[in-house]
């Protein structure tokens, strides 16, 4: 793995040094948050698979949410390696993701009772399914979940609310689309965007000219499912559990939004909001690099 080195002034952060990973839009200024793109000083730039850019036992806590399953198995190792890594000894890993077991429970819960007739179980089903298989094999920006959360009706949606959160609000929203990406971008990653818009728009037009139409299709999948959307793997506790132990960790234990062995959890809002989970959907799980947590001074 070519590991990136960048400096950074850890003044501000606080005494526990923590690392957000792929923080997105949700963050909190007493981590270090890294993310693909950033508008906002308390977010550095990085891309996670050339490694996580600092020294050894570097943490008290490394976070990250929903992105373990956007890689392949073996970049996620080796993700789950860099944070094995960056942990002092005795810190503390924790791990949001989609979770595969619950979600193959309601997969078959749901088909089973649509097939005796519920007619309920039969809207839950179709988004079940959705939800299993969707974001695996997507070709282009929300896939099925984005247009199905926009038109289901109201009154029998509480069980799509359940398991997407505050997104199926968003989803609804009448007059913003979060795809959109322009509403969080500054002016230079704006101009940015848009030349990569233009060198793809031009790439397309030459692969369409030397290919057929048929290559230009494939060449613009590629490009979408090279932009991290999808799911490029899924886990369960038992998997999950046998990737973390692998790579060293101990102690590892299914967990709740709500509880946390990181000090202050709560106050940091990251897996929460209030009292709403903000991936109900979700696998969470800790576990510790071994060896004595070193209490680090005021």
């Amino acid at each position: 793995m070519n590991r990136e080195t960048i400096p950074f002034n850890n003044s501000g952060v606080g005494p526990d040094k923590r690392l957000n990973i792929g923080c997105g839009r949700h963050y909190h200024p007493a981590w270090v948050n890294l993310d693909l793109q950033s508008d906002d000083p308390n977010v550095i730039c990085h891309n996670v698979t050339h490694g996580i850019p600092f020294s050894d036992s570097h943490f008290d806590n490394v976070y990250h949410s929903h992105i373990l399953e956007h890689l392949d198995p073996e970049r996620g190792q080796e993700l789950i390696g860099e944070c094995f890594r960056v942990l002092k000894p005795g810190g503390i890993m924790r791990v949001v993701v989609p979770d595969l077991e619950e979600i193959a429970q309601l997969y078959l819960a749901m088909h089973d009772q649509a097939w005796e007739g519920n007619d309920l179980a039969q809207v839950n089903y179709h988004w079940m399914k959705m939800e299993l298989l969707d974001q695996m094999v997507r070709s282009q920006s929300g896939g099925l979940m984005g247009p199905y959360m926009a038109e289901v009706q109201e009154d029998k949606a509480e069980f799509v609310q359940s398991r997407i959160g505050s997104e199926y609000h968003l989803c609804r929203a009448p007059d913003v689309d979060p795809r959109d990406e322009q509403l969080t971008l500054s002016v230079w990653e704006s101009v940015c965007s848009s030349l990569r818009g233009i060198k793809a728009s031009l790439a397309r037009k030459v692969v369409r000219m030397l290919m057929g139409e048929s290559a230009e299709q494939a060449f613009e999948e590629s490009l979408f499912r090279g932009q991290g959307e999808v799911h490029r793997w899924m886990y369960d506790r038992y998997s999950l559990r046998e990737l973390c132990l692998k790579e060293g960790f101990v102690d590892f234990q299914v967990s709740t939004a709500f509880e946390s062995q990181i000090e202050g959890y709560n106050e940091f809002q990251l897996d929460s909001v209030g009292q709403e989970i903000r991936k109900p959907d979700s696998l969470f799980i800790e576990c510790r690099k071994p060896g004595i947590a070193m209490r680090a001074s005021a």
